[in-house]
């Protein structure tokens, strides 16, 4: 196994927003320096790395340039090319590596890797004209979504069709011609599991949280989610049985399906730390941004164990609308811990920062984030 990564080494990321923010925050207090590369400048990530590049992820001399300065790469979102990540692994070590980034950044490959390797999911297809994608509606539905294989989050490139006559409004909404259709489920709930993995092959996984979605955007997650026990340790046994058959080494998100009837589908991954794990900051030993340093740098993994139940709640761009949120009030709360994200400008469906809240029970701490973010509603206090 190759020597670790100790802290005083730079860590290098591909990557420029909140979730770069966050790890480079656990690297610092690590004793790492950080290294960000991103088309922007004064990012969540470069506001606190000690380096920020600003080029295209597809400039390769800068891409070049940029590895010879670190000592490991990263990521912090899957919409890297990958002949980013194929140059920087002939420097130096990629974590997650980039075939897994190749794979999961495009639905057509991800959902046909899971389908392989024999992970349950939604009935799909792959279409890639208008006269297919009516066929598959016709066969997985009606209703039926159809989504653009490639740089889709947040609901983004995505089409519901409630009957096969809305194929063509779909295809022109859509105007891509690498699609995947998937059928409806009938779930109880979404879930996810985070899980991170050694060099060595060691795991840790985080979850099952709940999730609740709001306009195809996270919302609120709640751990730990209120699922049956087998539930939740099949919902594990899967995340770690995906990292193991990617040979990850880093931090994944598994989102999962929990149908009607008990059964899990997997939704879909990220290679990366996830929104949904954001409440491990404030309610587990090790947080899994924590978790991605030790992974990378080739150190053990840290205890996963949450000491207290929470919930987590976005904070979207649409809370600026009316003024400044009242900060002030949402600080009366003790119990709650406010994460702002450093991003300059505060758009409509833009997440800004998270609420976490901890409690006795999962329940009381959903039911406190939801009262805490209410709050901020409210005018800012002139007092």
């Amino acid at each position: 196994m190759a020597d670790p990564i100790l802290p005083g080494a730079t860590l290098g990321v591909l990557g420029s927003g909140q979730l770069g923010r966050m790890f480079a925050i656990a690297a610092r207090r690590m004793g790492y320096r950080v290294h960000v590369l991103s088309p922007d400048d004064d990012t969540p990530t470069g506001q606190v790395a000690d380096v920020e590049i600003n080029a295209a992820y597809d400039d390769l001399d800068a891409i070049r340039g940029f590895v010879q300065n670190v000592d490991v790469v990263t990521f912090e979102f899957e919409n890297v090319p990958a002949a980013a990540a194929e140059l920087a692994a002939e420097h130096v070590p990629v974590r997650p590596a980039g075939r897994i980034l190749y794979i999961t950044q495009n639905r057509r490959r991800e959902k046909t890797f899971l389908r392989e390797h024999g992970f349950p999911t939604a009935p799909f297809e792959v279409v890639d004209s208008l006269e297919a994608l009516r066929a598959a509606v016709l066969r997985l539905g009606p209703p039926a979504v159809a989504k653009t294989a490639g740089f889709g989050y947040d609901g983004k490139g995505q089409y519901v069709l409630q009957k096969p006559e809305d194929a063509e409004a779909a295809w022109a909404a859509l105007n891509s011609t690498d699609l995947v259709v998937e059928g409806f489920v009938d779930f109880r709930c979404e879930l996810s599991v985070v899980v991170a993995r050694s060099l060595d092959g060691q795991t840790v996984t985080y979850g099952p949280m709940r999730n609740d979605h709001r306009n195809h955007i996270l919302d609120v997650s709640v751990a730990p989610a209120d699922v049956e026990k087998h539930v939740a340790a099949e919902a594990r046994e899967m995340a770690t049985a995906l990292a193991d058959t990617f040979d990850l080494v880093g931090v994944m998100c598994v989102e999962l399906f929990l149908t009607g009837d008990g059964r899990l589908l997997v939704n879909e991954i990220a290679p990366r730390p996830h929104n949904s794990g954001h409440l491990t900051i404030d309610a587990h030993v090790t947080c899994q941004f924590e978790q991605q340093v030790r992974a990378i740098c080739g150190l053990q993994l840290g205890s996963a164990r949450q000491h207290t139940p929470a919930a987590m709640a976005n904070l979207l761009g649409d809370l600026w609308q009316q003024g400044p949120p009242g900060w002030d009030r949402v600080a009366r709360f003790a119990e709650v811990k406010l994460h702002l994200y450093g991003k300059r400008e505060a758009l409509p469906g833009r997440k800004m920062g998270h609420l976490t809240a901890l409690g006795p029970s999962a329940e009381a701490a959903e039911a406190l984030v939801r009262q805490a973010r209410e709050q901020l509603l409210n005018p800012v206090s002139t007092r």
